[in-house]
């Protein structure tokens, strides 16, 4: 099964699914609300904004594993995001993104290894997979990499249509 294929499920509860952003790039984010790393929010909104318009879509995906970090509902989470950072990028429903109920997306990005050649389980909240138009994943980013960090931005580019 292609990532692009795997059935996802929007905040506010409707269907969807990678396809519907495969024709560019998509950086997918774990989030969470009540987290230290929470303020990257505001860069990942950049990213949305100055890369947006060449086709870049940033997906944020909620998960409350990593201690409780993510306890809200769905329209919590939706009022946290909007009011306190202006997030404007389309958020999918809460996951796990570790473990026994690990959701397919994840069981897929997992696979991908990051810089230092290492795949597994994502270590933390705001952990990046890009990936290239048609959904290939070329790269992962662990937690404490800012989303605006130069390796980020060099990415991000290097897979955005010309």
């Amino acid at each position: 099964m292609s990532l692009t294929d795997i059935s996802l499920t929007t905040l506010d509860g409707k269907p969807t699914s990678l396809a519907e952003f495969a024709d560019g790039p998509v950086l997918v984010v774990n989030v969470a609300s009540k987290c230290g790393l929470t303020p990257q929010y505001t860069a990942l909104e950049q990213l949305a904004k100055d890369y947006g318009d060449r086709g870049l879509t940033v997906l944020g995906v909620p998960c409350n594993q990593f201690m409780g970090q993510e306890p809200g509902t769905a329209e919590e989470i939706q009022n946290f995001c909007s009011t306190t950072y202006g997030v404007t990028f389309p958020l999918l429903a809460k996951v796990d993104v570790n473990g026994a109920d690990r959701h397919p997306l994840y069981a897929e990005l997992t696979e991908a290894a990051d810089a230092e050649g290492e795949a597994g389980d994502v270590q933390w909240n705001f952990e990046k997979f890009l990936l290239a138009p048609g959904g290939e994943i070329v790269n992962r980013f662990r937690p404490r990499t800012e989303p605006d960090a130069p390796e980020v931005i060099s990415a991000i580019e290097a897979v955005l249509p010309r």
